[in-house]
């Protein structure tokens, strides 16, 4: 989780691991990142971390497709898989609308809820034996262990919500070379937190935990958007 947060291109597109920074490999790493998390879950030897570890990857199985949909919309409109590249056409080239990212921008807040295990996916607060998924797995774990997955889901949180914010909103994020613009930067990225956390906290407070059976049916939606956006790019152009 630290290495997806420290690729992607938030502050400034002159990164250190610029060149590794392809939309491709960052759904692999979180998936990477969900297999070892499972395996922990298991390793327990509880029902608990078992059927956690199940639920997680039956999420994770539906939320990918969706995710590399909303990657390949924005690829196919910048011509590449890389994010800096996908960054530096959407934000610092002639301003257009389109209505393609539009469709993909909800698929992506639909997969973000899920994967962070946020209502109504999941309820991240919640110890119901019928409702948790990521509690489930890191229900027997303790003090120095629970605290590092812990900071692992906080930083894929984080990770998720600077993706949006590179795909969706990336106007402010200083160019390659310009050392003027970080504080700028800075400011435009502490801005743009605040209200993304306002915003889920804002979904969170109107949304109810939905049964485990119609998260399918969620990610089923979230994936016909992302598909629905890329189709209006790729035979429209818009």
């Amino acid at each position: 989780m630290w290495l997806a947060a420290a690729l992607v291109p938030v502050i400034a597109t002159d990164l250190p691991l610029s060149p590794a920074v392809d939309v491709i490999a960052l759904v692999g790493i979180f998936a990477l990142a969900r297999v070892f998390v499972s395996l922990a879950a298991m390793d327990i030897g509880t029902s608990f971390g078992t059927l956690g570890a199940r639920r997680e990857m039956l999420v994770g199985f539906l939320a990918e497709p969706a995710l590399l949909m909303v990657f390949f919309t924005a690829s196919i409109i910048s011509q590449s898989t890389s994010l800096i590249t996908i960054v530096e056409t959407l934000a610092h080239k002639q301003f257009v609308l389109y209505p393609s990212l539009a469709f993909a921008a909800v698929a992506f807040v639909m997969v973000l809820l899920a994967e962070n295990a946020r209502i109504p996916v999941d309820n991240p607060s919640t110890h119901l034996e019928l409702t948790m998924i990521h509690e489930a797995m890191i229900l027997e774990y303790s003090a120095r262990h629970l605290a590092l997955v812990e900071w692992a889901s906080a930083l894929k949180l984080l990770a998720y919500t600077t993706i949006g914010i590179a795909l969706f909103l990336p106007w402010g994020i200083a160019e390659a070379g310009d050392w003027g613009a970080l504080p700028l930067a800075l400011a435009a990225l502490f801005v743009k937190l605040t209200a993304a956390g306002a915003g889920l906290a804002l979904l969170e407070t109107i949304s109810a935990k939905m049964r485990i059976f119609r998260v399918p049916e969620f990610m089923g939606t979230a994936f016909l958007l992302a598909v629905l956006g890329m189709l209006i790019r790729f035979l429209l152009g818009s």
